[in-house]
């Protein structure tokens, strides 16, 4: 006598040969891309900064090694946020399919593996620079929604394949697993695109911002743009750098969002007299117009990180003052929004005459979002990874001893005033050029004290002293050319630029690390 059990729902072990592997490997996939969909609409909601896909990338960067950190940089640039996010919605695919082929014919293993990504999220939210019990509801979410997608899906597909239930003896059709497979997606596409929108929701507090800075009447103006400050027709760029060219070098794959309206920040420390500010106070303070360049350490010999704009803010020296810095407080330690923390030399900040801004506001608009707003510092004459943190929301007086910055922490110098520097750009490396008269062109920068002379020479031979364009500022870079008569072949121009207190580039070669680069660029071309 035989006798036959009907399988549980649910059950680990059902009868056929499983789930197909495109199939199942799809189930994976969609199940951990819903869970990543959903958890970014979450966060958006609740916390933008729990953002399950964004917490890992954030953790990945805080603990990666410096050398991967620099060549990162060098590699990909400005673009290094993108490739670090593709790289690892790759990975997350691969063990997303992955757990869906292990799972062909029970779905424990693809069930564990969501429930790992889950805690791993959840993990990242909890041991960032900055939480919250509030970021906990994202990556719980997450976790939850990609379990119940999976085992959905995995139920739908073993049905459809020809397994049983106890209450269901029927084949399913393929639609059925269509269905389930559309809706996982819809869930997806909708949590990541109004996750999205929703963790960037801060363009009505930036035009109101715009348009209050249109009305108000600033304390000092920075000075009008000569015509002769660049030479955009040879090469060089345009003096002022637009708000969506100027560069940007920073530890944050998800762009702050905070309003205006919203934003404080306290000063407090080794002071005085403490206070907390608000945006409507900087907006009541006197405001000046600044035309800064700024450099960031890692720009390699020759690169291209550097950019020049009019910020508008208020004397940071004067919120300073007004707060009383005792002695013994050598650094103005602040920390971003997102949890980046640096330490400012205390001297150079209040330093007369230095001209540091909270700034908020970049070429005549409020700043944009990844600029930092809607408040950053900004200091003349430092490197960016020790002055010029962005969505600044906290500042405390004191000492490099008692608090090291993130940089600091890493390997990077304490102080970093940045380094007299030139750079060529017209011509090309190996570009191939006419012969006859060559017009040389680049750039120069020396923070604070500007640049009072820049020399170019032709394969090895004689310096020769270039023109320089009409100097703005000594916070601002400088424009320069030279002519050259050269016959056919192969030619290398090299530069060198000299402060305005006398002090010549040097020509020993030094890596960005620990604080910036060194050496003259050279570039190789041919003429024809």
């Amino acid at each position: 006598m035989s006798t036959t059990t009907a399988a549980r729902p649910g059950a680990d072990h059902p009868p056929g040969r499983g789930i197909p592997r495109l199939p199942a490997a799809m189930i994976g996939l969609l199940a951990v891309a819903a869970a990543l969909g959903f958890g970014h609409l979450v966060a958006g909601v609740v916390s933008p900064a729990s953002s399950p896909f964004l917490a890992v990338g954030d953790t990945v960067i805080r603990f990666s090694p410096q050398f991967l950190t620099e060549f990162a940089k060098a590699t990909f640039g400005v673009a290094d946020k993108p490739v670090l996010l593709t790289g690892m919605a790759v990975v997350i695919a691969v063990v997303a399919a992955a757990a869906g082929l292990a799972s062909r014919r029970r779905r424990g293993p693809g069930v564990v593996a969501v429930s790992v990504l889950g805690v791993l999220g959840l993990a990242a939210a909890v041991f960032a620079p900055v939480f919250s019990p509030l970021d906990l509801v994202a990556p719980l979410v997450a976790s939850a929604v990609g379990v119940a997608v999976f085992v959905g899906l995995h139920a739908l597909a073993l049905r459809a394949c020809g397994a049983r239930t106890a209450d269901s003896g029927a084949r399913l059709s393929r639609r059925a697993v269509l269905v389930g497979s559309s809706a996982a997606v819809a869930v997806m596409s909708v949590g990541a695109g109004l996750g999205g929108m929703l963790l960037s929701g801060v363009g009505d507090s930036r035009q109101r911002v715009t348009a209050q800075l249109a009305r108000v009447r600033l304390a000092k103006r920075a000075p009008a743009i000569p015509a002769g400050a660049a030479f955009p027709e040879l090469g060089t760029p345009t003096f002022l750098t637009a708000n969506r060219d100027f560069y940007r070098i920073d530890v944050a794959l998800r762009v702050p969002a905070q309003r205006a309206q919203d934003w404080t920040m306290p000063i407090h420390g080794m002071v005085d007299n403490p206070f907390t500010l608000t945006f409507d106070d900087l907006l009541t303070r006197p405001l000046v117009e600044r035309t800064i360049t700024m450099t960031c350490v890692s720009n390699p010999i020759g690169g291209d990180l550097v950019s020049t704009a009019n910020f508008v803010g208020v004397e940071l020296r004067d919120l300073l003052l007004e707060a009383g810095i005792r002695p013994g407080a050598d650094q103005i330690y602040s920390t971003s929004i997102d949890g980046w923390y640096t330490g400012t030399p205390s001297e150079v900040l209040l330093e007369p005459g230095r001209g540091a801004l909270l700034a908020i506001g970049m070429n005549g608009e409020a700043l944009p979002p990844e600029h930092g707003f809607p408040v950053r510092m900004v200091v003349p004459g430092l490197y960016g990874y020790v002055s010029a943190t962005k969505w600044v929301v906290d500042m405390e007086a004191t000492t490099f001893d008692a608090k090291p910055g993130y940089w600091l922490e890493r390997g990077w110098a304490q102080k970093a005033p940045i380094k007299t520097q030139s750079r060529i750009d017209t011509p090309r490396g190996f570009a191939t050029l006419p012969a006859g008269r060559l017009v040389v062109a680049g750039i120069a920068w020396s923070q604070p004290v500007g640049v009072s002379r820049v020399e170019v020479r032709m394969d090895g031979g004689a310096w020769q002293e270039a023109e320089l364009s009409t100097e703005v500022t000594g916070d601002t870079w400088r424009m320069w050319r030279r002519e050259f008569d050269l016959s056919p072949g192969s030619h290398t121009v090299q530069t060198r630029a000299t402060d305005s207190n006398g002090l010549t580039q040097t020509e020993q070669r030094a890596d960005p690390i620990p604080d910036g680069a060194s050496g003259w660029p050279a570039t190789i071309f041919s003429v024809a």
